[in-house]
């Protein structure tokens, strides 16, 4: 398909015979090296990182990235032999930089069918649904809520990271509530606190940390119906290849059939709930 038309673009356009042939020639080298090989070339594996605990966390004093998704980043570095290099992206972003070769690997990325049209995905590392966290005395959550709808009233307020799989879930979901879109985990968690927010919509296990962190007040909702079940992936180049995808794919199925991601989920919980202490 690709020969055809580039015979055809040299048929119809003879000027542009030479400049056609070097791009041809540029695009097979790519292909035929596959994308790994060229970072292993580069020396550098760049992952590109927005921060949500447990998933990819960052030290502010030391720049440090941990996570489980962070750790699974040094892993598979350490497979293809190359240094890792956390790259701080924002989640309105994750999706363009890696479009635009800012960086390899997207961490932590849910698989959507809007994203797939932008980026390949590897296999999940594990599934992913979105939870409402809120304070159990708040007069206006009732205590009888099992869904969105029961929550979406006026003058209710939802905070939630912009950009995120779960901010796009929430705002086809709510018709009432105000919605504030806040950039980062650290800044939803304050307004809820400071009850600027009365929900917090976040992935269910980082809600969960939450809960666990302040038992005293803070409780979470798995709506019924869910707002969003997901894979949590490696986000990878569109253009990548089949092959360079299964050498991703066949990583994290290692690591997940072992039980090597579950640990480090628990690592990075721990982590978590050590910091809020």
């Amino acid at each position: 398909m690709l020969s055809k038309l580039i015979t055809s673009a040299l048929r119809a356009l003879p000027a542009l015979a030479l400049m056609a042939g070097v791009s041809a020639t540029n695009a097979h080298a790519q292909t035929a090296d596959g994308y790994w090989q060229g970072v292993q070339k580069a020396g550098v594996l760049r992952c590109g990182a927005a921060v949500a605990p447990p998933y990819v966390m960052r030290d502010p004093a030391t720049g440090e990235y941990s996570g489980f998704f962070a750790d699974l980043c040094k892993e598979f570095a350490d497979v293809l032999k190359v240094k890792p290099q956390f790259v701080d992206t924002t989640w309105d972003n994750i999706v363009a930089g890696l479009q635009a070769g800012k960086w390899d690997v997207s961490l932590a990325l849910n698989r959507t069918p809007a994203r797939a049209m932008a980026v390949r995905f590897s296999i999940p590392a594990m599934e992913y649904q979105i939870s409402l966290a809120y304070n159990k005395n708040n007069p206006k959550i009732p205590a009888t809520a099992v869904s969105v709808a029961d929550v979406d009233k006026a003058g209710v307020t939802i905070a939630v990271m912009s950009g995120t799989a779960q901010d796009k879930a929430i705002s086809t979901a709510v018709k009432n509530a105000t919605i504030m879109r806040l950039p980062g985990n650290d800044e939803t968690r304050l307004a809820l606190t400071s009850k600027r927010a009365d929900i917090l919509v976040d992935a269910s296990d980082t809600n969960q940390l939450l809960t666990q962190a302040n038992p005293d007040w803070a409780v979470a909702l798995n709506p019924k119906p869910a707002l969003a079940k997901q894979g949590v992936s490696f986000g990878l180049p569109h253009n990548i290849s089949a092959a360079d995808v299964e050498v991703a794919n066949i990583f994290l199925e290692e690591k997940v059939a072992t039980g090597h991601v579950d640990e480090l989920i628990h690592k990075a919980v721990d982590e978590v709930l050590k910091g809020a202490k």
